[in-house]
C-alpha cells in the first residue's frame, strides 16, 4: 500500500491566493494525503527543474473572481440541469469526448456523495432542433471556502467549436455566483492538444500558476 503525504494549509492561507496555495481546491486537500508516490511541485520551485526532467505532468490553475458572469444565450442550444437518472448520458458524453478516458456510472454516483456535490451544478446543452445532448459540464461547490470548482466541461466532437463549451462554463459561473460564491477555479493538463485553457480565459479566468505532478513506480 503506497504511504501517503498530508499537505497543511489553513483555509486563510488558501484564501489569499488559491492558486499557488495548493494544487487542487481546499476541500479536496482536506480528504486524505497526497498518496506517497505522488510528487507535487508549483512551477516556481527550485525543484521544478528536477521534475521537468523526470516526465512531469503540467497541470494549470487558474481563477475567476466572478465579478463579470453574464448569462449568456446560443441560438440553436439550450440548457438543462441533469438529474441522478441521466448519469449513463453524462458517462455516454465524457467518454466520447476523450480518446484517453473512461468513466463508468458508478464513478460519476460516487461523486453525488461528496462533501461540496451541488445537484444544480450539472448540466447539459441541448441542440434545439433535434433535442440532442451534445455537452455536459459539473461543478462543484465548497460551502466553507465558497469555491466554485469546475470539474467537467465535455462537448462531444462533432459539435466543438460552435459555442458549446463557453456556454456550459458560463453557465455554471453564473450559477456558482448565485450561491454567493466568493471565486471559482478551473485546473487541467497545461499540454492538452485540445487546449482546454484558452476557452477559460476566453471566458474570464485567469492566472500563470502552473503544478507539476511526478508519479514515481
Amino acid at each position: 500500500m503506497d504511504k501517503k503525504v498530508r499537505i497543511m494549509v489553513t483555509l486563510r492561507e488558501y484564501l489569499q491566493n488559491p492558486c499557488r496555495a495548493l494544487s487542487l481546491p481546499y476541500w479536496k486537500s482536506k480528504q486524505g494525503p497526497v498518496p506517497e508516490n505522488i510528487k507535487i511541485i508549483h512551477q516556481s520551485n527550485d525543484s521544478a527543474s528536477l521534475l521537468a526532467e523526470q516526465a512531469a505532468e503540467p497541470y494549470f490553475r487558474l481563477i475567476h473572481h466572478l465579478d463579470h458572469t453574464p448569462r449568456e444565450a446560443l441560438k440553436g442550444f439550450f440548457i438543462k440541469t441533469a438529474g441522478l437518472s441521466d448519469i449513463p448520458q453524462i458517462v455516454q458524453i465524457i467518454n466520447s469526448s476523450y480518446p484517453d478516458l473512461s468513466v463508468d456510472e458508478a464513478q460519476m454516483l460516487s461523486y453525488t456523495q461528496m462533501l461540496a456535490y451541488c445537484e444544480d451544478l450539472w448540466i447539459f446543452v441541448y441542440e434545439t432542433r433535434t433535442h440532442t445532448a451534445v455537452g455536459c459540464g459539473i461543478a462543484d461547490f465548497d460551502r466553507e471556502a465558497r469555491e466554485g470548482v469546475l470539474e467537467w466541461i465535455q462537448v462531444l466532437p462533432a459539435w466543438r467549436r460552435q459555442g458549446v463549451g463557453t456556454l456550459l462554463v458560463k453557465e455554471l459561473l453564473c450559477r456558482i455566483k448565485e450561491k454567493q460564491a466568493r471565486f471559482a477555479t478551473v485546473s487541467g493538463r497545461a499540454d492538452n492538444p485540445s487546449q482546454p485553457e484558452k476557452l477559460y480565459r476566453r471566458c474570464g479566468f485567469s492566472g500563470e500558476d502552473v503544478w507539476l505532478i511526478v508519479r514515481k513506480n
